[in-house]
């Protein structure tokens, strides 16, 4: 017998759960949190950062964590629509007695809308855009991994700004604090070893992930009101967002929730016709995991 029901967010940087009961999903009973579980960074890890942020979550709660049989698992992840990826990972299920494993996107989309119609644009580690109609049609635009998508993403503004810093220390930029503040961090993040930021920026390179690259996008976000190279990036961001917006609704009818670590600094940063027609999500993409849990569990017991 199912007597909890578990969802979870797994991205590029981190992952979150949320805990309940079968019989009471309404309340969430504990939440948790780990590193990341995208499917990018391979099935054992993922399956690895859920165990670690469930076993937080119980602990949290003062619960003593039940068999996995007992537990029914829903899972947004990024990196599903990669077959082979989304393959390895469900074959390695440790032993939930149930699961359903969707997209981030998906699960984002269910949450923040509780299932129904409207559009999800969700600006985290990366970034992907999805919709579902009136008639139950669902469409996926961007998600195609970093580097050559997830345009607006914190590993995209990362870029953006490593690149920047490149061209101070070439002097093809001038220079300011908000390159000096990536030189440091680039320092500061291969251990201090070297005399100059160049070496430094090398060897930073040499073993900087997605994850990496995301972790300098709050270094444009707070130079973004007084440096105007960083304020660029941003309004680029913004833009690709609407384009976004207007591949998955060109009618412009639907509501859009924007979801995600970075989506709340971009409000400021998107063309106006875009801005009004934002809300605030309902809940997040591990409560729209749950939910698809529930309604899979919910659908046995009538069957």
């Amino acid at each position: 017998m199912i007597e909890y029901l578990i969802g979870v967010d797994g991205g590029g940087t981190g992952t979150r759960v949320r805990i309940a009961r079968n019989d009471n999903v309404g309340t969430v009973l504990a939440l948790g949190s780990s590193g990341p579980s995208g499917l990018m960074h391979g099935a054992e890890q993922a399956w690895s950062a859920i165990m670690q942020a469930l076993n937080s979550a119980f602990g949290a709660a003062g619960v003593m964590r039940p068999a996995l049989e007992r537990m029914a698992i829903g899972l947004g992840l990024a990196g599903v629509n990669n077959r082979q990826w989304a393959a390895e990972f469900t074959a390695k299920n440790p032993g939930f007695g149930d699961a359903v494993v969707e997209t981030d996107a998906f699960t984002t989309l269910v949450g923040a809308h509780q299932g129904r119609p409207g559009v999800i644009i969700a600006i985290g580690t990366g970034s992907v855009g999805e919709v579902l109609t009136a008639d139950g049609r669902r469409r996926e635009v961007g998600g195609w991994g970093f580097p050559a998508s997830d345009e607006a993403g914190g590993a995209w503004l990362g870029m953006r700004a490593i690149t920047h810093a490149q061209q101070v220390l070439d002097g093809r930029a001038p220079g300011s604090d908000f390159a000096r503040a990536i030189m440091h961090f680039c320092g500061a993040n291969c251990g201090g070893l070297f005399d100059s930021h160049r070496d430094s920026m090398f060897a930073w390179l040499s073993t900087a992930s997605q994850t990496s690259y995301a972790q300098l996008a709050p270094l444009v976000i707070a130079h973004a009101e007084s440096d105007p190279t960083a304020r660029r990036m941003m309004r680029e961001a913004g833009q690709e967002v609407a384009r976004i917006a207007a591949a998955l609704d060109p009618s412009g009818q639907l509501p859009i929730a924007l979801c995600g670590g970075i989506a709340a600094h971009l409000y400021a940063y998107l063309p106006e016709p875009l801005s009004t027609l934002v809300i605030k999500p309902h809940a997040d993409a591990a409560a729209g995991a749950l939910r698809l849990i529930d309604q899979k569990i919910k659908g046995k017991q009538t069957c």
